[in-house]
C-alpha cells in the first residue's frame, strides 16, 4: 500500500496470528493478558495501538466484565485460551467494523524529494498559499504550518500523532523562530525537514486512523438480517428490532389513499435515514446512487410494479434490506465521517 494511501484493517491479518504467553508456566491476571494481546495485535497491525472502544467491544463480545477481568488471576491453560479468544474477538470486531488507516513510511515524501520539479512545485505552492500578505517572505515557524498543510495525504503524520518526532526535527533546523525567509530559502529549509522526516518514518512507521467508515452491510446483518437458513426457513436475528424499523418506515413513507406505498417513497426514506440502519448515504456519491438504482430496479421487477400494499410492505422492506446486505458485503462503501 502506497504511503499516505488507505489500508483497511478488517481482522484478516490477526486471524493468522498465534498469540503466545511469554512465560507459559505462571499464572497471569487479565490485565497482563490484555497487555500481551496489545503487543501481539499491534505487531500484526503495523504497530497500531488499538483504540479503547475496540478493546472494550472485544471484551464485551467475550462476555468479560471490564472491571473484574483485569483483576482476576488465570491459570496457564485458562490464560492461553483467553488470549486466543481475545485476539479472535478483536479480529471479529474489525470484520464487523473495519478500521481505515494510512501507514506512513516516508515513501510518499521520497517521491517529492527525488523529483526536483515536483518538489519545486510543492514548495512554491506551499509558500504561495501561506504568504497571505503577498510579501514574498515567511517566518521560519511557518514550516510547521507547511507540514500541517501537506497532511497525511502527502505522507506527513499529524502533530497529534507524532509531536515529539516533528518538533525534534523542526528544532534541529531552527524552524521554530521568527526569522523571515524568501521562497528559495523556505524551499531549502523545507527540503531538509522533509528529508529527516522521510528517514525517520522509514525507520519507524506511523499509523494514522482515518475518520472513514466502511459500510459493508455488517450492521444490517448483525442487527436486522443475520439470517440462519434451516430447511428454507429464514430466522431473523432480531425480529423485534426489524419490525420496529418497518413500522417506522410505514408511518413515515406515507401511503396513498388506497393504503399502498410507492417504491419512490420507500427509497426516499432509506436515502434519508439509511445511515441509522447501516446503509451508505447517497448524497454526493454516484456509486451509492447506482446501488440504489440497481436494488430498486430488481425489486420492482420481482414485485411487478412500483407500489406495495399493507400486507406485502414488511416482506418488501426485508427483501430490500437483504439485497443491500448482500451487495455491500461484496462491494463495501467508504463513507467519510467528516462529510
Amino acid at each position: 500500500m502506497a504511503d499516505g494511501g488507505l489500508t483497511v484493517l478488517d481482522g484478516t491479518l490477526l486471524r493468522s496470528s498465534i498469540p503466545r504467553l511469554p512465560n507459559p508456566n505462571s499464572a497471569v491476571t487479565g490485565a497482563d493478558l490484555l497487555q500481551i494481546a496489545e503487543i501481539e495485535t499491534s505487531s500484526a497491525l503495523f504497530g497500531l495501538s488499538l483504540p479503547e472502544n475496540l478493546k472494550s467491544a472485544a471484551l464485551k463480545r467475550m462476555n468479560a466484565d471490564s472491571v473484574s477481568f483485569p483483576l482476576t488471576e488465570y491459570s496457564q491453560e485458562e490464560s492461553s485460551s483467553i488470549l486466543r479468544n481475545y485476539v479472535t474477538a478483536i479480529a471479529d470486531e474489525l470484520k464487523d467494523d473495519p478500521l481505515v488507516v494510512s501507514v506512513l513510511d516516508g515513501s510518499a515524501l521520497r517521491l517529492f524529494l527525488d523529483d526536483e520539479d515536483d518538489f519545486a512545485m510543492l514548495a512554491e505552492n506551499l509558500f504561495t498559499d501561506m504568504d497571505t500578505k503577498d510579501s514574498g517572505k515567511l517566518s521560519k515557524d511557518e514550516i510547521k504550518n507547511a507540514l500541517v498543510h501537506m497532511g497525511v495525504e502527502m505522507g506527513v503524520p499529524p502533530f497529534s500523532e507524532s509531536s515529539d518526532l516533528l518538533s525534534g526535527i523542526l528544532k534541529k533546523y531552527g524552524a521554530e523562530g521568527e526569522e523571515e525567509l524568501g521562497q528559495a530559502q523556505f524551499a531549502q529549509l523545507l527540503q531538509l525537514v522533509l528529508q529527516d522526516l522521510a528517514d525517520a518514518l522509514a525507520e519507524k512507521h506511523v499509523v494514522v486512523i482515518q475518520d472513514i467508515k466502511i459500510i459493508n452491510g455488517s450492521k444490517l446483518r448483525k442487527e436486522f438480517l443475520l439470517i440462519v437458513t434451516i430447511r428454507e426457513v429464514q430466522v431473523l436475528a432480531d425480529e423485534k428490532l426489524l419490525n420496529a424499523v418497518i413500522k417506522k418506515m410505514a408511518q413515515n413513507c406515507n401511503s396513498d389513499e388506497d393504503g399502498r406505498w410507492s417504491m419512490e417513497r420507500i427509497r426516499g426514506f432509506l436515502e434519508k435515514n439509511g445511515l441509522e440502519l447501516g446503509l451508505p448515504s447517497s448524497e454526493g456519491n454516484e456509486a451509492v446512487v447506482l446501488l440504489y438504482d440497481q436494488i430498486f430496479s430488481d425489486v420492482n421487477k420481482e414485485k411487478n410494479g412500483g407500489e406495495v400494499g399493507k400486507d406485502k410492505f414488511p416482506e418488501v422492506v426485508k427483501d430490500i434490506l437483504e439485497k443491500f446486505s448482500v451487495q455491500l458485503e461484496a462491494n463495501p462503501i467508504f463513507h467519510d465521517l467528516e462529510s
